[in-house]
This record gives structure tokens, sequence and C-alpha cells, in this order.
């Protein structure tokens, strides 16, 4: 997986936190992300975002 959590934030515009990480892939797949987007936001480790700085600290832990 080569993204960063700035690309993945270009997904997910528009999203109302606090959301879950289902939320997230939907939103993702409505903005035309790619496989690789989708994959790496499901394997988040989190379930539940508060903001998407939550997203970025979740992707460096992944």
């Amino acid at each position: 997986m080569t993204n960063n959590p700035i690309q993945l934030q270009k997904y997910l515009s528009g999203v109302d936190y606090p959301t879950d990480k289902q939320t997230l892939v939907k939103t993702a797949k409505d903005q035309g992300a790619d496989d690789d987007v989708i994959q790496t936001l499901e394997s988040l480790p989190f379930d539940r975002y508060n903001s998407p700085n939550d997203v970025s600290e979740a992707f460096g832990k992944r």
C-alpha cells in the first residue's frame, strides 16, 4: 500500500465526524477511490473516528 494520510483525506471530503470505518469506506468508494485506498481504509485499526486527524493517526498505527 502506497497511500499516505493526505491521499486518504482527498477521498473523505464531506464526511461528518464522528463517524465509523464503514462510512469512511463508503464515502471513499462514492468519491472514486481505487482499490488500494479502500484496502487502506479497511485496514485501519479502529472502528470509530472523531476527526480527520484521528484517521491520519490510525493510518500511522496500522
